[in-house]
């Protein structure tokens, strides 16, 4: 197998040395991550495994979603979904390739992007994450064996299946350890849940988001993606840059109507009675409550300047 892991603009991070890493990346320690709904009943998830690239598949559950690069070389994954779905996912990707699963990198800190990792982390995979998002995990506390193993805070390269996997860093969007992921020869960028295709965005201040940093990631997978491209989002269908742009204006839109309220004194109540997303609403598929979540947090960030 060769997998080569480029030294370009490296602040790769082995374990052996993690102190150095968390004290260059801070991150505020949070209690423990909610469970997963109790209600959802894992023996009953079907994994789902959908071809979009030459040897790119996305793969639908229970969760975020999961991306598989296979080939010669092994199989590079993307996130790993709630720990009692990891046998249905593995299994699923051995539908795919009988080689291995060497690498999983975690977009966020989510659990149901993350809830996985320990699992995988005991099959032997090789798991990788920002500085932020190991932290973070770490506070709760987890087994080591849950942690990343390498961690990066700069766009880094993995060499893989004669393809350059480029894992590119977003600050501070929908939380402060979000990654997209970017397949060049497939032509799939994966976001994570700082882009969904449905819902409105959600910077998570809890976790470090913010929304600037999320228009900014927006931005980022807008000017990187070519007309083409399958943009695979945290949750929803995959689209194209087009779709995403859309959703970034109608934010963006949102966001413009918040600031003027809260400049004229309004709270953050009387800013969710005014409606504010009323005109953005037939733009966000399946947007239910998740206007009032969205109008909530930017109230919360504008106040708190």
């Amino acid at each position: 197998m060769r997998v080569a892991i480029s030294v370009q603009a490296l602040t790769l991070v082995a374990v052996l040395a993690p102190a150095a890493a968390f004290a260059q990346n801070p991150a505020q320690p949070l209690p423990a991550a909610p469970p997963a709904a109790p209600q959802t009943d894992y023996s009953q998830v079907q994994i789902k495994a959908t071809k979009i690239g030459d040897n790119f598949y996305a793969l639908e559950g229970s969760g975020g979603m999961i991306g598989a690069q296979v080939g010669p070389d092994g199989v590079f994954m993307v996130d790993s979904q709630f720990a009692p779905l990891t046998d249905k996912i593995v299994a699923a990707i051995k539908q795919l390739s009988d080689k291995p699963i060497r690498f999983m990198v975690n977009t966020h800190v989510h659990p149901d992007h993350t809830g996985g990792n320990e699992n995988l982390g005991k099959l032997g995979v090789t798991l990788m994450s920002r500085p932020q998002l190991r932290t973070r995990l770490a506070a709760r506390p987890v087994p080591p064996v849950e942690l990343a193993t390498i961690t990066y805070d700069s766009k880094i390269s993995l060499h893989m299946n004669g393809e350059e996997i480029q894992l590119i860093p977003v600050v501070t969007a929908h939380t402060d350890g979000d990654t997209m992921i970017y397949f060049p020869k497939n032509n799939v960028i994966m976001t994570g849940d700082f882009y969904r295709s449905i819902q409105y965005p959600y910077p998570d201040r809890a976790n470090g988001g913010s929304f600037k940093g999320l228009i900014d990631g927006l931005n980022a997978v807008i000017n990187l993606a070519g007309p083409a491209t399958k943009i695979v989002p945290g949750h929803g269908p995959v689209v194209t840059k087009a779709e995403v742009a859309a959703h970034r204006d109608a934010a963006l839109a949102v966001q413009e109507k918040v600031a003027a309220l809260v400049k004229q004194g309004k709270t953050a109540d009387e800013i969710v009675a005014a409606k504010v997303t009323a005109e953005t609403d037939a733009k966000i598929q399946q947007p239910g409550t998740t206007g009032e979540r969205f109008v909530r947090a930017l109230v919360t960030e504008l106040t708190a300047r």
